[in-house]
């Protein structure tokens, strides 16, 4: 999922190419999805934006959006950003596979090298096209696969859009919101809670952007313990957690994402190797790497520097591919297993549709359930079988009747329990014959199996 610097990412590209623009065209599919579950359509979406003036483009957190106007309106300056009272404005949340392509620029954050830029334009799986007036043209692309990425209208002024839901249910930005997350509020918020601290950084109501690889970089960085409690950390450990909050976000918000300028010493660089063939398992200086599932995520620890120092969750996965573990890891008892296992979420749209806390629940890839040791339960009869009484006897009238047809030749082969009872077809008596023996069986065994010619 894109996270704080990927978004970033995409925000300094629009302000590139599309701020000051007016959108001559603008295309949008009616899905249920990406326009539907957050109270809006294509064509409404269409309809507002077309023929407006884009003014800026800003983010909190995973959330983007620009600014429009009509063409005849004039402008209101406010510091970094222009601002009009040109309702709706446009929200964007990328979800788990979405994002925004420009024509002719590299918008693509980190990837593996074999995969290039795709060439087709519009993408395949376009959810709205955004061209421009005028020369140079410029036309954007909101893709989606997955169609977890929401994009809804904002009815207020283009300076209050973070003063509206959904953003004003998320928390604090880590890069502009300094002020507000401070070393008193972060321990207030660690101290108020009692949840794995990786969960706790993953759920947006607390802290904007923080994804997967950004808050086990964080952790890292930090020497804190994903799994450990957040109301367990003494002073100087929250002091160096908003270091490390600020200083991982601000650096990869500053580098728009791209991974080959991150510092050498990231945990980011070594993180990708999970069950592939040939990855390294350690870091270059020989500490291991493990996985372990923290708040439904996956999550990366070095067991050598981010030692635990506190109580720890009793609901932690330990990853199969990670041989041994944490050697210092909780074991889960049979009472939160049982608890954990009945837990079983939906799939996940409806959950990325609440977008507050969408990170810190299960992903549909990586569940948190566990397997429990319980009483084998007993199985029951089958209803249909009625056991026969041992003093009845079925005449051979019963036992041709009981089929759906007399067949006309029995098989060659008829076996009662282990002894075989060899017959041959000649006919009439022949066929009398082996009934007789067919009943014979029955009244020892109960049931015959016959095999096939």
């Amino acid at each position: 999922m894109p996270e704080i610097a990927e978004v970033a990412r995409v925000v300094h590209y629009l302000r590139k190419s599309l701020v000051g623009k007016t959108l001559a065209v603008v295309k949008a599919q009616d899905d249920a999805n990406v326009f539907g579950k957050v109270g809006t359509t294509g064509a409404e979406v269409q309809k507002s934006l077309t023929g407006k003036k884009v003014l800026d483009a800003a983010s909190q957190g995973k959330y983007f959006w620009h600014v429009d106007t009509p063409r005849s309106s004039n402008p209101i300056l406010i510091p970094d950003r222009l601002i009009m009272s040109s309702p709706p404005h446009p929200v964007f949340h990328f979800g788990m596979t979405g994002w925004c392509y420009i024509r002719g620029e590299k918008t693509i954050h980190y990837r593996p090298e074999n995969i290039t830029e795709r060439e087709e334009w519009p993408q395949l799986v376009w959810k709205l096209l955004l061209e421009t007036s005028g020369e140079p043209k410029v036309e954007v692309a909101f893709a989606d696969s997955r169609r977890f990425g929401r994009i809804r209208l904002v009815d207020c002024a283009g300076e209050d859009i973070r003063k509206t839901t959904p953003l004003k249910e998320n928390g604090p930005d880590p890069v502009i919101d300094k002020d507000i997350l401070t070393v008193e509020w972060l321990e207030k918020k660690l101290k108020s809670k009692r949840v794995p601290v990786k969960a706790l950084l993953l759920d947006q109501a607390n802290i904007s952007g923080i994804g997967n690889w950004v808050g086990d970089e964080i952790l890292y960085n930090a020497k804190l313990h994903p799994e450990q409690y957040s109301n367990t950390f003494n002073s100087d450990q929250v002091k160096q957690l908003h270091k490390s909050i600020h200083y991982v976000c601000q650096t990869a918000v500053d580098l728009l994402a791209d991974s080959s300028k991150f510092p050498d010493d990231w945990l980011f660089n070594h993180r990708w190797g999970k069950g592939k063939k040939d990855s390294p398992t350690t870091l270059p200086n020989g500490a291991k790497i493990t996985h372990l599932t923290v708040g439904g995520r996956t999550s990366c620890v070095v067991p050598s520097i981010q030692k635990k120092t506190g109580a720890v969750a009793g609901d932690i996965k330990k990853d199969p591919d990670n041989e041994g573990g944490d050697e210092n890891s909780e074991v889960m008892n049979g009472s939160k297993a049982k608890q954990s296992q009945s837990k079983k979420r939906k799939a996940g749209a409806d959950e990325i549709e609440n977008d507050v806390g969408i990170d810190s629940k299960y992903d549909d890839s990586e569940t948190a359930s566990h397997e429990t040791k319980g009483k084998p339960k007993k199985s029951k009869p089958n209803p249909k079988v009625k056991s026969q009484p041992k003093s009845s006897k079925p005449s051979a009238k019963e036992e041709v009747e009981s089929g759906e047809e007399e067949p006309e030749e029995l098989p060659a082969e008829v076996k009662v329990n282990s002894n075989k009872v060899k017959a041959t077809s000649k006919g009439k008596a022949s066929k009398k014959a082996d009934l007789e023996a067919i009943v014979g069986g029955r009244r020892h065994s109960g049931r015959i199996s016959r095999a096939q010619d």
